[in-house]
């Protein structure tokens, strides 16, 4: 069962990846995460109702803490996706994103395979490559770096995410996915505020990009909810790469819709970093 909802988990977050960062081309990130998150709070009031708990302060501490830490990475990928290339930023947001839920499961107790740690191994070394950028006379070179960048910040955050949720006990039911993104919503409130006081204009995204907004939160909340049905069902080390597949989905998209392409290095780490990431799931 968990192996199956790490697999809807990383087809919901690639695919909401793919979607926010396309509204984040043409509108700002901020009003797009403003639109997603309020769609995002609303589809996380249905599921908790749906679901009986007996939840406790703590619960809901690290679920908003988690939330706080969770949209400031969607926040960094989002515009890494929208300076970058999806095909680099996506898998190296991913690879880095697995590398800490990893290490705290070791740290923890938990005892992989030889299969997973030669997986954890093939990805992290993937990461290098997903990263190597094109020659400097490339004009792609400096969105690349910044996306790269990011794509980093934004893997460190959603990675120490998880960890979070995982402080949470399985009774609290899904009440820590609306704390989070109540957390969220707030803390991106308080961000257009902040941006606002200091006369920057920030423009309510278009029809187009607030559809996508609005899909995106959507698929948030629901790869959010799958997420933490995932990990109180099987080892975070199974759980975490098979989520970090999430790129599979936004490459796919990108490479479809928007027609982009990998310099030859690039497509060779992906293809490491998602060989390795299926060792650890299969380990």
């Amino acid at each position: 069962m968990a192996v199956l909802l790490g697999v809807l988990v990383a087809a919901s977050f690639g695919s909401g990846d793919f979607l926010g960062g396309q509204a984040s081309k043409r509108s700002p990130t901020l009003t797009v995460l403003l639109v997603a998150q309020g769609t995002a709070v609303a589809g996380a009031v249905i599921v908790t109702l749906l679901v009986g708990a007996r939840v406790a302060p703590h619960d809901i501490g690290f679920g908003a803490l988690a939330g706080c830490v969770n949209i400031v990475g969607i926040g960094l990928l989002y515009q890494g996706l929208a300076v970058g290339p999806m095909g680099v930023v996506a898998p190296l947001t991913a690879v880095v994103a697995s590398i800490l839920p990893i290490g705290w499961g070791l740290a923890t107790g938990e005892r992989p395979s030889v299969v997973v740690v030669i997986g954890a191994v093939l990805a992290t070394a993937a990461a290098a490559l997903i990263s190597r950028q094109p020659d400097a006379s490339d004009g792609d070179a400096p969105p690349a770096r910044t996306g790269v960048a990011l794509a980093v910040g934004a893997g460190a955050c959603l990675g120490a995410s998880l960890v979070l949720y995982l402080q949470t006990e399985s009774e609290s039911g899904l009440w820590p996915v609306l704390a989070a993104r109540i957390a969220a919503l707030v803390l991106v409130a308080l961000a257009l505020v902040v941006v606002a006081a200091r006369g920057v204009s920030m423009p309510f995204p278009r029809d187009d990009d607030r559809t996508l907004a609005l899909g995106a939160g959507l698929l948030d909340v629901t790869a959010t909810t799958l997420l933490l049905l995932a990990v109180r069902r099987g080892l975070i080390l199974v759980v975490a790469p098979l989520a970090a597949l999430a790129p599979a989905a936004t490459v796919v998209l990108a490479r479809f819709v928007l027609g982009e392409h990998l310099h030859r290095v690039q497509r060779v780490g992906l293809a490491v970093a998602l060989v390795g990431l299926v060792m650890v799931a299969a380990g």
